[in-house]
């Protein structure tokens, strides 16, 4: 309990550092503008434009539009999914033709691959007029095989159980402006496993999931309230600012839970351009998470278990699992090519989960690796992130993202 008292004081701080950097600074050094205007860049539609010799269209895209569409058909493989076949498509949009909020963004995703796991998601990120609201949604299905070891950071390949099983999500948030870039919101959240069949482990010995508590399905139906610092101009690709959430679940067995069970979740990122000459960014992102009681075993904390899937590049998702997890990541981002159409990344990453015995962090799994990326639209400054990473126990592997990884 007194770790979580540090957290949150830490938290805290983080909140009243960030406010008084809006409160001090005038409303247009608040998102000071780059030195190097992306929308001057070339991106991906540039070249394909001028590949078919249309010099006229490219020359109307100096200009931004309304909507931003990014969209891209890609074949690939990770550690999650194998050879995969992917639809990924994004829309940047400003809510008023002013543009004094900050920029909207909707993204919806369809993955099929070798390891016959099927995945449509549709997120947005929407802010209103003068960010007086946000509206945060999180909607998925997945048919989703995958390799589980059980709980805690300590675990080995040996205890490899595969379990196929199927999910429906409904996340759905709405925030309100209470302070200038400070929000409370109220959400409800909906998690539903179901279909869930183990194979059994590698070492014939009884798996974690079956100790745990081996169900076939589980609902978790919860509300919960938020607390949000966000002063990021472009969520897609920030160049400064910060992000920093405190949300509280309460999933009760009255709203159709099978068990009564809390979580509290920390997420904080900070952004720091390096140079007033260029878009070279120092980033950094820290997930913890804490729950209570009866929490269903794929409700748990586990590896890329955040919104995006992005957290423990290194690591195929659901690699770590337990009832607590903390997780800390930076990254150095920098051009390559003077028009940005190119650039890199360099990143390292550590996460812990508490154990099934005794419910402590005993082992931190560290990560790194570096990257390249690719500027698909640049009104939006949406990249195709591609990434190599490596982790502990012979752990590596490819990772595709469209956009930022946080």
């Amino acid at each position: 309990m007194n770790k979580l008292f540090c957290f949150l004081f830490l938290l805290l701080c983080f909140f009243d550092c960030l406010a008084q950097q809006s409160t001090v600074s005038n409303p247009s050094d608040q998102w000071p503008i780059a030195k190097v205007d992306s929308s001057k860049q070339r991106d991906a539609i540039d070249y394909w434009y001028r590949l078919l010799k249309k010099k006229d269209s490219e020359a109307k895209r100096q200009k931004s539009q309304r909507l931003n569409f990014s969209l891209v058909p890609a074949f690939g493989y990770s550690l999650s999914t194998g050879f995969a076949v992917d639809l990924t498509g994004n829309v940047a949009f400003f809510t008023s033709t002013k543009h004094t909020e900050n920029l909207s963004a909707m993204d919806a995703e369809a993955i099929y691959d070798t390891k016959n796991q099927l995945i449509i998601i549709s997120r947005s990120e929407i802010w209103g007029v003068e960010n007086d609201y946000k509206l945060v949604t999180d909607l998925r299905y997945e048919h989703y095989p995958t390799d589980t070891y059980g709980l805690g950071t300590s675990t080995t390949t040996a205890t490899d159980n595969p379990i196929v099983y199927s999910y429906n999500r409904a996340y759905v948030t709405g925030y309100k402006k209470i302070l200038t870039d400070f929000y409370g919101g109220v959400g409800y959240n909906l998690d539903y496993h179901y279909n869930i069949k183990q194979s059994g482990t590698a070492n014939n010995t009884v798996s974690e999931f079956t100790l745990y508590g081996g169900q076939t399905s589980t609902i978790s139906s919860g509300v919960t309230v938020n607390l949000l610092f966000d002063n990021r101009r472009n969520p897609i690709n920030p160049l400064n600012g910060g992000y920093a959430l405190i949300s509280y679940r309460e999933s009760p067995t009255f709203l159709g839970s099978d068990n009564n069970w809390q979580e509290l979740q920390m997420d904080f990122r900070r952004y720091f351009r390096v140079s007033p000459n260029n878009n070279n960014v120092l980033a950094f992102w820290s997930i913890m998470e804490f729950t209570n009681g009866n929490v269903p075993y794929f409700d748990l904390p586990s590896t890329g278990n955040d919104t995006y899937n992005n957290s423990g590049r290194g690591y195929q998702e659901e690699r770590f699992r337990g009832k607590d997890m903390l997780y800390v990541e930076g990254e150095f981002r920098f051009g390559i090519t003077k028009n940005g159409f190119m650039g890199g990344v360099v990143f390292s990453n550590a996460e812990s989960f508490t154990g099934f015995q005794n419910n402590r962090f005993e082992k931190i799994a560290p990560a790194a690796g570096t990257g390249l990326r690719f500027k698909i639209n640049k009104h939006s400054d949406t990249n195709v992130c591609l990434d190599y990473a490596r982790g502990i126990d012979g752990s590596n592997g490819l990772f595709v993202n469209l956009g930022e990884v946080f």
